[in-house]
């Protein structure tokens, strides 16, 4: 599965349409940090599904943006009854919030996040921790046994527990 992260600045998020079947280049995660070299903070992150959205037309629906989470975004879907009755409708609230953009959908909401495929839900957690933690939830380690370096993947929270 190819994970999509920010691109380098100045480069512009692929859009949807007949380009979405062309797959983009796959950034490292530590390009998806908040801030960049001058200073700006950046807000907005483009994604790729693996999979993609189905809308009800049957059309599919990959690129994507997803914002920096607020506090409110992580507070608000706890007053939310779906979530008190089911912790794990967390994420899908939350991502609900989040996504900005979708493909030519007109507004994504938890209705649309709760109709993604698992693998799609997975990629977006992980992306979420990834934009939301700096960049990336990653770690390079050594091997104590063949000296040979490696990158270990620290996250794995539920989102919503930063």
């Amino acid at each position: 599965m190819r994970r999509t992260t920010a691109a380098r600045p100045g480069a512009l998020p692929a859009g949807p349409g007949p380009a979405e079947a062309a797959p983009a280049a796959a950034a490292e995660p530590e390009e998806a940090t908040a801030g960049s070299a001058s200073g700006a903070l950046r807000t907005e992150f483009p994604f790729e599904l693996p999979r993609g959205y189905v809308d009800e037309n049957g059309t599919v629906h990959k690129h994507g943006t997803m914002r920096l989470a607020t506090a409110r975004d992580e507070l608000v879907p706890l007053r939310d009854v779906r979530v008190q009755e089911n912790p794990a409708y967390l994420s899908v609230v939350l991502l609900g919030r989040v996504i900005t953009r979708l493909g030519t959908l007109t507004m994504v909401h938890d209705g649309v996040v709760e109709n993604m495929f698992a693998s799609d839900l997975a990629f977006l957690q992980d992306f979420y921790r990834q934009v939301n933690a700096e960049g990336h939830t990653r770690a390079g380690v050594t091997c104590p046994h063949c000296e040979q370096p490696f990158e270990v993947e620290l996250g794995g929270s539920r989102l919503g527990e930063s």
